[in-house]
């Protein structure tokens, strides 16, 4: 009874039910009641087991079981399972009307940002918010580290911690450690922010630390998004040690995705925590707080593009290696950004064999890229029909989003074409719709705006023609800056895809049933 008492405070009652096999009917709801009513509540009705308890336990046992009815064949149905309250799960509240006189008053912040100067203040600064905000929010602290093998347990984080290493003691950003059944989890953490790049020779200190005390994982978190198969830093591991710890990497833009999923979709424990997370993401969306994700396409990228605009870049370069490893980081935290925002899953997809090895493939596509110009991947957006294909053609300077919707397997073509126009009402006149034909390389294609008064317009010339499906584009110009600035690439290339996401593919969910994709493509996370 004791160790059921003990659960059920730091479980709560959804943790006590599951635990022994009880379910939630969600169609029970908690009542709200004032601060500390709910736990006097619970002390008052939790008794201390008495002494004739186990008496009152072999009597029990000395019942028989009830028989059978005569006649009756099969068993009768089991009661239901108790009904329990499922557990509450706060949204944050609707802001309400400010009481500024003016936009010049900007809000009091738990954690303000524009008085950050140096780089060391900002990585200081964020590595503390963000611990301290992980140990207090346990939906948000079990997120971040059950990727990193972490149990679920009570977390504790630390700054500020020296760590003897030969002549020279260490003290890493940061320090994790989470209790499981008496037993410790802990990470080392290492945090750069702004365009500051991680060092090797510090992250492999932090390794040989955590290897000789017995620490399971060194996290390094920065501005960077790391790729498939590729760690950040290289660091040696040394095989002759019994401990083994792993090297992590997290992104600030996966920090803010996993705090956007939280407080704007799926909800945290109440309405405290909800604040927390809205302050955590506020500093992290600040623009001097140093934590605004992949932010520089690299020294490569003008380089690069020179060469493709005068045809002197050749296959084998590796500068075109850099610039397609760093559009894959690009588009990977896309991919986190779009997903926090809708609250879904978006995944970038790669189009090749199972098994394939990464690097192998970035030169396959860098190769093709010096010949043709262009950067290309696809998104699958969860509840989306089809897949959203970005493309950046360095030789025109244009960024084209597009959708590829099956045609559906019944009705007639122009009832599918008028359906389509009335579907994309409210989409952007310059959408570009081009009707995919079985066999051709290309069907009739139009503006939106020109197809809307003549839908029949989508229809092919050849009667005998089928169409397959409908592929709508839309066309921008992209920036031409390496950096994250508001003419910049990256900035052009985020815009373009929650622009057509937004306005075009939004439009499309509920679509008609789909024919089977032609090929395959593996969704990687």
């Amino acid at each position: 009874m004791s160790k059921t008492v003990g659960q059920g405070y730091d479980a709560g009652l959804a943790g006590l039910a599951a635990d022994f096999g009880v379910d939630i009917d969600d169609d029970a709801t908690a009542e709200e009641t004032p601060d500390g009513a709910a736990d006097d509540a619970q002390m008052d009705t939790m008794a201390t087991p008495s002494a004739d308890e186990p008496k009152q336990q072999e009597a029990l046992g000395m019942v028989p079981s009830p028989r059978r009815p005569e006649g009756e064949d099969q068993p009768r149905k089991p009661a239901a399972r108790p009904r329990t309250a499922k557990k509450k799960v706060t949204l944050p509240k609707a802001a309400k009307k400010t009481l500024a006189e003016n936009e010049s008053w900007k809000d009091a912040r738990l954690f303000p940002a524009s008085a950050l100067k140096s780089d060391r203040e900002r990585e200081t600064r964020a590595t503390s918010v963000l611990l301290a905000v992980m140990a207090q929010v346990p939906e948000f602290g079990r997120r971040l580290t059950a990727a990193f093998g972490a149990p679920a347990g009570r977390m504790e984080t630390f700054t500020e911690v020296t760590l003897p290493h030969g002549d020279t003691p260490r003290r890493p950003d940061g320090v994790i450690r989470v209790e499981r059944a008496g037993k410790l989890w802990t990470a080392l953490v290492e945090t750069k922010t702004n365009g500051s790049a991680l060092k090797s020779d510090q992250v492999q200190a932090y390794m040989d630390i955590a290897a000789r005390r017995g620490y399971e994982a060194v996290i390094t978190l920065s501005n960077d998004v790391a790729l498939e198969g590729s760690p950040l830093v290289e660091v040696k591991i040394d095989g002759r040690r019994k401990h083994k710890v792993a090297l992590w990497h997290l992104s600030w833009a996966e920090v803010a995705h996993q705090a956007q999923m939280l407080i704007r979709h799926e909800g945290v424990g109440n309405a405290a925590h909800a604040w927390l997370l809205q302050e955590l993401l506020h500093y992290l969306q600040h623009e001097n707080s140093g934590c605004h994700g992949f932010q520089n396409m690299g020294p490569a990228w003008v380089p690069v593009r020179n060469g493709i605009d005068d045809e002197t870049l050749c296959q084998g370069d590796p500068r075109a290696l850099e610039v397609v490893e760093s559009w894959e980081r690009l588009i990977r935290q896309v991919c986190l950004r779009l997903g926090g925002e809708l609250g879904q899953k978006v995944l970038p997809v790669q189009r090749t064999r199972r098994g394939t090895d990464p690097k192998a493939l970035r030169a396959r596509l860098a190769d093709q890229f010096c010949l043709d110009g262009r950067l290309q991947s696809e998104l699958r957006i969860e509840g989306t029909p089809g897949v959203l294909a970005i493309s950046a053609d360095l030789r025109t300077g244009k960024l084209c989003t597009s959708i590829e919707i099956p045609a559906p397997e019944q009705g007639y073509p122009l009832s599918w074409a008028k359906r389509l126009v009335r579907r994309l009402a409210e989409a952007p006149a310059d959408l570009h719709v081009e009707t995919l034909v079985e066999g051709e390389t290309a069907g009739p294609r139009g503006t939106l705006e020109r197809l809307r008064p003549e839908p029949a317009d989508m229809l092919p010339k050849e009667a005998a023609a089928q169409i397959v499906g409908f592929r709508l584009s839309l066309l921008k110009s992209m920036g031409s800056s390496r950096g994250n600035a508001e003419s910049g690439f990256i900035r052009s290339v985020d815009d373009a895809v929650h622009r057509f996401y937004t306005s075009v593919a939004v439009h499309l969910d509920g679509a008609t049933p789909r024919r089977a994709p032609s090929k395959e493509g593996t969704a990687t996370g």
